[in-house]
């Protein structure tokens, strides 16, 4: 969510290739993600071949923002 954060629209390998993951568990991973409507799909062709785009929801930045939330939350509470 971190790397759609910071980025409109990444495509697949893009994501492959920053998160250092496999095509089965990123693959995997968006799944999820789009089950929850935390990530929207875009596909398009580029020439022949077909290119897969993801991008941040609303919901999936609430979701995100929320999680930031929490985090700062914690990390607050173990440092006071």
């Amino acid at each position: 969510m971190s790397a759609l954060a910071v980025n409109n629209k990444l495509d697949f390998n893009a994501l492959k290739e920053y998160l250092n993951l496999t095509d089965g568990n990123l693959a995997s991973h968006l799944r999820g993600l789009e089950k929850e409507d935390f990530i929207g799909v875009e596909k398009t062709f580029v020439g022949r071949k077909p290119n897969t785009k993801y991008f941040m929801t609303k919901e999936g930045k609430k979701a995100f923002d929320e999680h930031l939330n929490a985090l700062e939350k914690l990390i607050k509470g173990v440092a006071d």
